[in-house]
């Protein structure tokens, strides 16, 4: 059915209409000339912009943040603890998964113990991730169903667990999400995605994080429901097999070659700043992350890992060079290997993936909740290397393609608050123009997950019809402008995905 979308403002010019004919735009142009259609949407005062990508999700885990318990904003430990208490009386005996917790920001400068926790959560089996999710706080009802945790790296008797610790300790909370808790959690993603004009959403899957049932469950889901697209990646060594099985995007996502900032476990070559007994770790040898990438590049596979300290990052690099150098460039550059993160890279990193192709998938959420004086990254790092992360400008000067996301449910999905941050980024060097942002949030989510059509992400005849209609006569700029000084975001009215309303006109 071919729908206009009439009375609307693009590029500055009020007055305009686009025409939907099936998955693509028919016309473009001034609503005087508009061609007939058989469903005519008025729009007047209305802002037209490409919809949102989001290129790093966990939408189980977001979903249930939305529904359950969400400790992020919590002000002091006692305040966290009785957020936990609330919802353990509220859920009796039921596991607790929450998340959003960030001892940075109390004034007790420190996680809860095992035993202040087991007292909240009235010995209740639960999981609570810290806010980047690279470790968590957990009760002794959960460890006592993974007895094994015990004997792995990153294990502590107080209840806080880091690198494989948590990940085994991970994989039995998520195993005891019940399936129907499970569909309403990705539900509610992909509904408040679609709110704020996202239509599509790059999952970060694999099985230290969410697990093939809960991947094929929400494949099924945006299969057979409304909503943003959903373009599925795994994170494990060489498993090329389940890209295909499952007709993933790529072997990539958050394949860990290190953990986070927040949880002393980024690798480094330098000690941290407040941790000087460590650099946080390497994952995986050399050869296990050229070894990934050569498997994926010979089959033509998009590879990635996730990788945030510079240590990780120039091991990454030199495995790209390594296959470079058996493949030659263009093989490389051709399956646009991704980079997640990648918060903390050296200038010749950054010319390795320029040179081959690599595409950077960052989230600007980051600087803006953890950069700045006497914040986060600061306390971990030091000031100098602080304001060295996230180097917004430079990864596009070099050449990077470059994909926003959130990582929700670490940072919320909230694309305007991810561009905001990169234009003003709270290192005035890194900052990007509100052009290079924009792209990074429409466009460049589809280049990174390789979408076989160059007009994908762009208002014209012939593109693909992903859409976002917003009620602000505000020209860009200014909006942009204003939300960097903290005003409120527009509201989306209207998102289209491949052509289909997925929020919005529900009275039309």
């Amino acid at each position: 059915m071919r729908t206009l979308l009439s009375g609307v403002t693009i590029r500055a010019r009020p007055g305009q209409g686009v025409v939907i004919d099936g998955s693509k735009l028919a016309w473009v142009g001034p609503i005087s000339q508009a061609p007939t259609a058989k469903r005519t949407l008025d729009m007047s005062g209305c802002l037209l912009l490409p919809a949102f990508v989001d290129a790093h999700v966990h939408a189980t885990a977001t979903g249930l943040s939305l529904s359950g318990l969400d400790l992020h904003g919590t002000v002091s430990l006692p305040a966290a603890l009785e957020r936990i208490a609330a919802h353990a009386d509220a859920h009796p005996s039921e596991l607790i998964f929450g998340t959003g917790w960030d001892e940075t920001t109390w004034p007790e400068r420190r996680a809860p113990t095992i035993g202040e926790l087991d007292a909240a959560g009235r010995g209740a089996p639960a999981y609570l991730a810290r806010v980047d999710v690279h470790s968590a706080v957990v009760s002794t009802a959960l460890l006592e169903r993974c007895p094994q945790a015990q004997e792995c790296t990153g294990f502590d008797r107080n209840g806080h667990l880091r690198m494989e610790a948590h990940h085994v300790v991970r994989r039995a909370a998520q195993a005891a999400i019940r399936p129907e808790q499970r569909l309403l959690a990705q539900r509610a993603t992909r509904s408040r995605a679609g709110e704020l004009g996202v239509a599509a959403i790059h999952e970060m899957a694999g099985p230290d994080i969410s697990g093939r049932d809960d991947l094929e469950s929400l494949l099924h889901l945006a299969r057979t429901e409304s909503g943003p697209e959903v373009l599925g990646y795994w994170g494990e060594l060489g498993a090329t097999d389940i890209v295909t099985d499952l007709g993933l995007a790529g072997a990539a996502g958050d394949l860990f070659c290190d953990g986070a900032f927040g949880s002393h476990t980024a690798a480094m070559h330098k000690p941290y700043e407040d941790a000087q007994h460590t650099s946080g770790a390497l994952y995986f040898t050399d050869e296990q992350v050229t070894e990934h990438l050569r498997r994926a590049t010979r089959a033509r596979i998009q590879a990635g890992f996730h990788c945030i300290g510079d240590a990780a990052i120039d091991q990454i690099a030199r495995g790209f060079e390594a296959v470079a150098a058996e493949f030659g460039d263009l093989p490389v550059r051709g399956c646009r290997h991704r980079l997640e993160h990648l918060e903390m890279p050296s200038a010749p990193a950054m010319a390795t993936f320029a040179r081959l192709g690599a595409v950077a998938s960052v989230q600007p959420s980051f600087d803006a909740a953890w950069g700045g004086l006497g914040r986060m990254y600061e306390t971990r790092l030091g000031a100098a290397r602080a304001q060295e992360l996230n180097p917004l400008a430079n990864l596009a000067a070099a050449g990077l393609t470059i994909a926003f996301g959130s990582d929700s449910p670490v940072t919320a999905i909230d694309p305007w608050r991810g561009i905001s941050a990169a234009v003003g980024h709270r290192t005035q060097a890194s900052r990007m123009s509100l052009g290079q942002a924009m792209v990074a949030a429409t466009v460049g989510g589809w280049r990174a997950a390789r979408h076989p059509d160059p007009a994908v992400g762009r208002i014209e005849v012939g593109a693909p019809a992903h859409l976002a209609v917003w009620a602000t006569e505000e020209p860009l700029a200014g909006l942009v402008a204003g939300l960097v000084d903290g005003a409120g975001p527009p509201r989306c009215t209207l998102t289209v995905a491949g052509g289909r309303i997925i929020h919005g006109a529900e009275d039309q």
